[in-house]
């Protein structure tokens, strides 16, 4: 088990987010990841005591619960970009001179961007065919566009805050 004192220090060069405040609040992915985890907890509770008592299970919590964790994901990837604590091999990140670590972060802001925009193009199709066709979810049989609705929602927020952060390194001297 290691101690806090030996563990390496970050160095001043990182690009950590701590202090950095982007204009639109992390509060709102903070508090989605609370609403959604909190809803999960109850879904789940409530099947279980159901189960218990009944022999028997609500059919649409796992349809309901398998939808909320990947909106979780989504979110979390959310905050993740926003915060610059999406995954990356530190050793090329964080190594080399200031300039060099500043356009290896704009470089993955950007591609992060490029990714989620294409994301949310290609979901938005998915999405209005899910419509067009009448699709619905195979568990409870609601329209199956309630659920693919968020991809693109949810894409489009990342790109944004992925956008915000490729902003925010260009403007660090």
């Amino acid at each position: 088990m290691s101690h806090p004192k030996d563990q390496a220090p970050v160095s001043e060069s990182s690009f950590a987010d701590e202090d950095e405040n982007p204009r639109i609040s992390l509060k709102i992915e903070d508090w989605l990841t609370v609403i959604v985890m909190g809803l999960l907890s109850l879904i789940t509770f409530a099947n279980v005591l159901v189960r218990y008592f009944t022999d028997q299970s609500f059919a649409w919590t796992e349809e309901f619960s398998v939808f909320l964790m990947i909106v979780l994901a989504l979110v979390a990837g959310s905050a993740s970009v926003a915060r610059n604590r999406q995954i990356r091999i530190e050793y090329f990140a964080d190594s080399g001179s200031e300039k060099r670590q500043r356009a290896l972060a704009r470089f993955g802001a950007l591609m992060v961007f490029l990714l989620f925009a294409l994301i949310a193009v290609l979901s938005t199709r998915v999405v209005w065919d899910d419509y067009r066709f009448g699709e619905t979810s195979p568990g409870i049989g609601v329209p199956q566009w309630w659920y693919t609705i968020w991809l693109p929602v949810m894409s489009v927020a990342i790109a944004g805050r992925a956008l915000g952060l490729f902003v925010r390194r260009g403007r660090q001297p």
